[in-house]
This record gives structure tokens, C-alpha cells and sequence, in this order.
């Protein structure tokens, strides 16, 4: 089997999913999929953090348990029907590339609810570990790698052919076809990366810094 790996970029609800590989010394597309992280008409699943702001704690950590659960199955199950026909196309998925913020830690639940700017901090994160917990449940390893930093782990993953690489994916669109936008070059480049990358097999959960 060839080896390929997934970059994945997330809103709120849902993210972008670009599978990978290598062909002829370039990037080769082999699919590309939104996906949905919430159940349609969920009322506040999208914003499970604002929805939460006005709850009690108690109510507000049950919600967000709950939403959890559902955005981590929808996950799986979403990588998991990628998985199976990038199986039967006879690629081998290595790891998930997902992007990151470049937050800083989260605290309390109590003071995140408190601040309007930590509580967007916190949807992003949320929406993040459903995807990495996701993988988990399929025994894919998850490279973490902040997007202000994708162009360093491009020149890291490929030496000199890097600025070839980057613009390659840049322009992919105009074969492919839509959708091509900075959510699918930003996924294909970290995927594209950690296929390269000498590190890429580990089975652990690895945030690149």
C-alpha cells in the first residue's frame, strides 16, 4: 500500500478534510470531504461555549459533555468512511495533520465562560479535539502543527522544494476544481508536510512547535 495522510483545518460545526500522497516528487490529491461535527438543528452545537455562557456550571459542563460525545462520533465516523475508500484505492493513512491555533493554554471552565475572547478560544479548541479524538478511536496518530508555522514545516519536510510545493498546492484548484480555498490548500500543505516528515509513523498524539 502507498502511504498517504490527512490534513484537516475546522470551523465551528464542521472542517475541511484533504487526503494526500506522494507522486512524482509531488503533492497527488486523493479526496477531499466536508464534514460535519454537529447533528443539524442541534440548538447551540455550533457555539456550544456561547450557548453555555449563560447556564448554570453544572448544566453548562453536561452540555458541553454532550456535545462533545456527538462532534467526536460524527468524527470518527466521517474518518472512518475516508479510511475504508482510501483502503480499497490501496493508500495506507500514516497520520492526521491538524491545524491548530496559536492559543494559549485554556483554563477552568468558570473563567473561560466568563471572557467573551476565551470563550472563542474555546470553540476553536473544541471543535479540534473532536477531530483528534476522533482519529484516536481509529488508531490514527494526530501531528498538531500551528498554521502560522506550515511554512517552516514545509522547508523542514522538503528541504529546497518546498517554494515548489507551496506553490503547487496554491494553484491545484485550477485542475481540481472547486472547492480550492485556503481551507483545503492550508490542510493539503500540513498533510503534504507530515507525509514527508521523517516523524510522521509515531503513534502519539504530537503537537509540532
Amino acid at each position: 500500500m502507498q502511504r498517504a495522510t490527512i490534513g484537516v483545518r475546522t470551523h465551528s460545526g464542521w472542517a475541511a478534510l484533504v487526503a494526500v500522497s506522494i507522486r512524482n516528487d509531488a503533492v497527488e490529491v486523493l479526496a477531499r470531504r466536508r464534514i460535519a461535527l454537529i447533528l443539524p438543528n442541534a440548538a447551540g452545537a455550533k457555539q456550544p461555549y456561547h450557548h453555555s455562557e449563560n447556564l448554570p456550571l453544572t448544566d453548562a459542563e453536561k452540555f458541553l459533555r454532550e456535545c462533545a460525545a456527538t462532534s467526536e462520533r460524527l468524527a470518527a465516523r466521517s474518518l472512518r468512511g475516508l479510511l475504508d475508500e482510501l483502503r480499497d484505492r490501496q493508500y495506507s493513512i500514516s497520520a492526521c495533520a491538524l491545524l491548530l491555533a496559536a492559543g494559549r493554554e485554556l483554563p477552568s471552565l468558570e473563567k473561560i465562560l466568563a471572557s467573551h475572547a476565551l470563550i472563542h478560544a474555546a470553540e476553536g479548541e473544541f471543535f479540534r479535539h473532536a477531530i483528534a479524538n476522533g482519529c484516536k478511536r481509529l488508531d490514527v496518530s494526530v501531528i498538531g502543527m500551528r498554521e502560522r508555522d506550515l511554512a517552516e514545516h514545509l522547508v523542514r519536510a522538503c528541504g529546497s522544494n518546498a517554494s515548489r510545493i507551496e506553490q503547487q498546492i496554491s494553484t491545484l484548484g485550477k485542475s481540481l476544481g472547486p472547492p480550492w480555498t485556503q481551507d483545503q490548500k492550508a490542510a493539503a500543505a500540513a498533510a503534504f508536510a507530515v507525509l514527508m516528515s521523517a516523524g510522521n509513523s509515531r503513534s502519539s498524539v504530537q503537537t509540532a512547535s
